[in-house]
């Protein structure tokens, strides 16, 4: 008697409601990867001008007078020195933002990477100076930092933008065209000098640590440790029978564009050179 042949499975089932998913899935999870690559890439303002005034914090005369000094000297040694005031970091480090807007513009000969950016966040209270790899040289990161902190950070604390840009912009083009001898002075006096707060932090810790050494003596020295009672008698109990230090551990945006104006880099770039500062 004929009999039937077990019916095989076949080798090509019907796609199940996973598999009929997989390249929607897929598909999300690249538009996922690339949203968030987009958001920690920030994009920059075009350049316009050797002042990029996008935080309005520099009045029509400072900003006539200032790129006067800015053209002069760029006309002079083609030294291309650019000031920027952004509204906001949009949480990315003064560094980052800083250097990464240096090679937007590309501030500076190609050649000679001559390239200066004086940047400003009012928002965040920060302010840097990216020097171009040519300038490091000449404007190395002490005499930013001191720039910053006595020439530029003294005026934006009283709220004088504008004066504090200047400054900064003075003392730079001061030091690029050679005349920097006072400028490496209070260099060399602000690294020697020792701040009040910063003494008196040293002297509390220099405190403490003589406390903590003669604490420890005197109880290796007794070898026991007293106890007072409730009647008022001093007893004598015996050293603990093991000791030792203990450790633990703590552990928004602008669309980018080319630049427009008749004003653009020349090429150069950055490598991170210069300073921050804040106020």
């Amino acid at each position: 008697m004929f009999r039937a042949s077990p019916k095989r499975p076949s080798s090509h089932p019907c796609p199940s409601p996973c598999r009929r998913g997989v390249f929607p899935r897929l598909f999300c999870l690249f538009l996922l990867f690339f949203s968030t690559l987009a958001a920690a890439q920030p994009t920059y303002p075009p350049l316009t001008s050797r002042i990029n005034d996008d935080a309005n914090l520099i009045a029509a005369e400072a900003r006539q007078r200032i790129e006067g000094k800015l053209k002069a000297h760029e006309d002079k040694t083609t030294d291309q020195l650019v000031v920027a005031t952004v509204p906001s970091l949009h949480g990315v480090s003064v560094e980052d933002f800083a250097n990464g807007l240096f090679r937007f513009w590309k501030l500076g000969d190609r050649a000679k990477n001559n390239g200066v950016l004086l940047l400003v966040a009012p928002t965040e209270r920060k302010v840097r100076i990216e020097v171009g790899y040519g300038l490091e040289g000449a404007l190395t990161d002490a005499l930013s930092k001191v720039i910053i902190t006595t020439a530029i950070a003294p005026k934006f604390k009283t709220g004088d933008f504008a004066g504090g840009i200047e400054a900064g912009v003075d003392a730079i083009l001061t030091i690029l065209t050679g005349d920097a001898e006072e400028w490496q002075r209070r260099a060399v006096v602000r690294d020697d000098a020792m701040s009040t707060a910063d003494i008196l932090l040293l002297v509390l810790f220099v405190a403490i640590f003589l406390t903590i050494i003669v604490s420890a003596f005197r109880s290796q020295r007794s070898g026991a440790r007293q106890h007072r009672t409730r009647d008022g008698r001093w007893i004598t109990l015996p050293a603990s029978t093991s000791s030792g230090w203990s450790t633990g551990s703590s552990g928004g945006s602008w669309s980018s564009g080319s630049s427009s104006g008749g004003f653009s880099g020349g090429g150069g770039s950055s490598g991170g050179g210069g300073a921050s500062g804040d106020w």
